[in-house]
């Protein structure tokens, strides 16, 4: 496999990307190719050494392979989750549906089958991160709301629920902003999809739905009996409590 070179990227901002896959030749191919971008690729083929190194460095995002030794990638997407929000593509040669859906539900943020175009995964890297340090479209005046127990910073991305921090990844925040932005009305999958900007959505047909399931085992909402997120059958979601600005202090 070889990547081509030469690719102007005086736009990009230095960042700081871990790769964990035991492939040692894609490694040292990436760690080349992404240089171009401003991208500081800290690259390890043990997950061990993976989870070492993130607890250590604090990279802006995660490329993880699927297929590991000694524990596979939805092992080590899982531990990750525990601690971080840091954005994490899935990097696989398994691209089958269900294995993207299984990511997804554990919080990944892409996932990216190979053999792949390196232009490609540069895009995805841009727009997942893109996602995670931008104001959401056509945001609130006010950077905080509150909806009744749920406190939620547009600014910093931050979000609570009872006082206690929420730890949402960047998906799931876009999801909850995208909600707030909207209280009462109700928002189709497709509107969704199409206002929600980075991941591939068109590859996954239930990843609105995985989405909007991981958010609600966060906000301890119950689909039977919603108190912030309300199933329209046969349409969409629908975001029930007003969000009201909260005045700084």
């Amino acid at each position: 496999m070889s990547f081509p070179v030469n690719v102007s990227a005086h736009f990009f901002m230095p960042t700081t990307i871990l790769i964990i896959d035991d492939d040692q030749k894609l490694n040292e191919l990436l760690r080349d190719y992404l240089g171009q971008f401003q991208m500081t690729v800290l690259a390890v083929e043990h997950p061990r050494e993976g989870l070492r190194l993130l607890r250590k460095e604090s990279p802006h995002l995660v490329i993880l392979d699927l297929m590991l030794p000694e524990q596979d990638g939805f092992a080590v997407c899982r531990e990750i989750r525990k601690e971080s929000s840091v954005p994490i593509i899935m990097l696989t040669a398994r691209g089958d549906l269900p294995d993207r859906i299984a990511g997804l539900e554990l919080g990944a943020d892409d996932y990216l089958a190979k053999p792949f175009e390196p232009r490609e995964l540069v895009a995805r890297i841009q727009t997942v991160l893109r996602r995670g340090t931008s104001l959401p479209v056509g945001t609130f005046e006010h950077e905080q709301l509150k909806a009744d127990a749920l406190l939620v910073n547009l600014r910093t991305r931050t979000a609570s629920l009872d006082s206690q921090p929420l730890n949402l990844t960047t998906m799931e925040f876009e999801i909850l902003a995208l909600f707030l932005k909207n209280p009462g009305a109700v928002l189709t999958r497709e509107e969704m999809i199409d206002r929600i900007r980075g991941i591939d959505w068109e590859a996954y047909n239930r990843s609105v739905d995985v989405g909007v399931s991981r958010l609600r085992q966060k906000l301890h909402d119950d689909p039977r009996q919603p108190h912030y997120i309300k199933t329209i059958w046969g349409a969409g979601y629908q975001f029930l409590p007003t969000p009201r600005p909260v005045n700084p202090t």
